[in-house]
């Protein structure tokens, strides 16, 4: 018996839930599939698997080897591609979930570089600000701004993200310019709809206490808050890749820089149960460093 194919056999029942769907998705007979993992199970004397007519379900020995040996078959498929790579092309249509407003600014030109490179693989690029389920909606790739958290995807970080205070010079000469957080409280905040709090610093604190002009504005789309802020309504708090051109060119300028959020990262995250399919390693290789470091809608506010 192989053992490599017993351990995919035994990932796959786990994985799909039954030995019949890891058969179809082996592409294997159930009765082939059910003999790896009754051999697996004799050669290691343990039982991983309880077996009812309508489900099987992982014994404790059998969580523990499910976790190790998807470590493993990992690691040999990672080997296997990176050698195979040199050679083979990868084709197919590639599925990314991206957020609107960095996708809107910052993919174009990315996809079309990635096609050049890779002609056979066709891109689905769908732009959401919700954090898809990557598995259930059929996503290959989903890229993601955030600080990371414990998961059972997969995350490579592509670039550090900014998030910054801003407002308009305009906005500023009328109210005041704020010297510590506490004054926020006095200013108009404009809300971004899925902004998470990811730190404790006072910033956020402040930004609740705020709004005391009224009326209040929100939106899920970053762009338009940083256009409003340009506008004069408010301060905004939001990533340097939509604010950074405002702010180079003098529309927008930095509030209390002294207590900018801890930054964040864009991540390039997969789902961790998938055998990287050479696409999407060639596409996580190809963006990794790709906006670079900083990223180039930072450098033109370094001075700032």
């Amino acid at each position: 018996m192989d053992r490599i194919d017993a351990m995919r056999a035994f990932v796959s029942v786990v994985i799909e839930g039954s030995f019949s769907n890891a058969a179809t998705a082996m592409q294997l007979s159930p009765q082939l599939v059910s003999k790896y993992v009754s051999k697996l199970e004799e050669r290691l004397d343990i039982r991983l698997l309880n077996r009812t007519t309508r489900k099987v379900s992982l014994t404790e020995a059998g969580t523990h080897y499910f976790e190790h040996a998807q470590q493993v078959l990992l690691s040999i498929d990672d080997m296997e591609s990176k050698l195979g790579g040199f050679q083979q092309n990868p084709k197919g249509t590639l599925r990314i979930s991206a957020p609107v407003s960095f996708a809107l600014k910052h993919m174009a030109k990315l996809v079309t570089d990635f096609q050049t490179r890779y002609p056979s693989v066709n891109v689905d690029l769908q732009l959401n600000d919700r954090k898809v389920d990557i598995v259930e909606e059929g996503f290959d790739v989903a890229l993601r701004i955030g600080q990371l958290k414990s998961s059972s995807l997969i995350a490579k970080q592509v670039a550090p993200i900014r998030v910054i205070l801003c407002a308009s010079p305009a906005y500023l000469d009328k109210y005041g310019v704020p010297s510590k957080p506490e004054d926020l409280k006095n200013h108009r905040y404009l809300h971004y709809s899925y902004m998470e709090k990811y730190g404790k610093e006072d910033i956020y604190q402040w930004l609740d206490a705020t709004n005391q002009l009224s009326p209040e504005l929100s939106s899920n789309n970053g762009d338009l808050l940083v256009n409003a802020a340009v506008a004069g309504a408010g301060i905004a708090l939001q990533p340097t890749f939509i604010a950074s051109e405002a702010l180079s060119k003098g529309k927008l300028m930095m509030v209390l820089p002294d207590y900018e959020p801890e930054t964040l990262g864009l991540y390039a995250v997969y789902a961790h149960r998938k055998l990287l399919p050479h696409k999407i390693r060639c596409f996580i290789n190809f963006i990794e460093g790709y906006y670079g470091s900083p990223p180039y809608w930072d450098e033109s506010i370094q001075h700032l």
